[in-house]
């Protein structure tokens, strides 16, 4: 997969598929996203701080290669500024799951979330899925204008939030 260069008015960030040397810019960037929309992702900052630093490895490993997940990163070549990752759906064959989407406060509105969301479309029709599907919290009206931008529609399905039970997501889809 070939990466992109985006402008965004301050500093170019190339949008690539993460690699087994972004382990520590990756841990540094998933306790930021934690502490800046904690309901968005699954563990606490404290979780994931407390995690080893060979457990980092072993997901960035996993995920930097192969068809079943991959995380694409925003890297303006110093501190790490965005990131999306997507997975197969575990019953849906043509289904990529979009996950952990981020872009740091001071790149939103830059067009970089396009970028990451377009790297993990390409990545996931380069292997064979050509959906995509990702989970907002209901009342994230921010993020869920800025998916519709991305030509992603409501389908209407509502779920429960995976930890915290008195919050429903919505699901959303587009063709990848």
């Amino acid at each position: 997969m070939t990466s992109a260069m985006l402008e965004t008015g301050r500093l170019a960030a190339e949008v690539r598929r993460v690699r087994p040397t972004d382990t520590g810019r990756m841990r540094a960037l998933r306790l930021e996203m934690l502490a800046d929309a904690p309901l968005a992702f699954l563990e606490t900052v404290a979780e994931a701080a407390a995690r080893p630093h060979a457990e980092y490895a072993a997901r960035i490993a996993q995920v930097s290669a192969g068809p079943a997940s991959a995380q694409f990163v925003a890297d303006p070549g110093g501190r790490l500024v965005g990131h999306a990752g997507g997975v197969a759906h575990p019953t849906e064959p043509g289904l990529t799951v979009l996950y952990a989407i981020y872009v740091t406060p001071t790149r939103r509105g830059s067009g970089l979330l396009a970028e990451l969301v377009d790297a993990v479309a390409a990545w996931s029709r380069s292997v064979g899925r050509d959906e995509l599907m990702l989970e907002v919290v209901v009342g994230n009206d921010r993020a869920y204008r800025a998916y519709q931008r991305l030509g992603f529609a409501d389908t209407g399905v509502r779920v429960p939030h995976p930890t915290v039970p008195a919050l429903r997501e919505l699901q959303m889809r587009r063709p990848a």
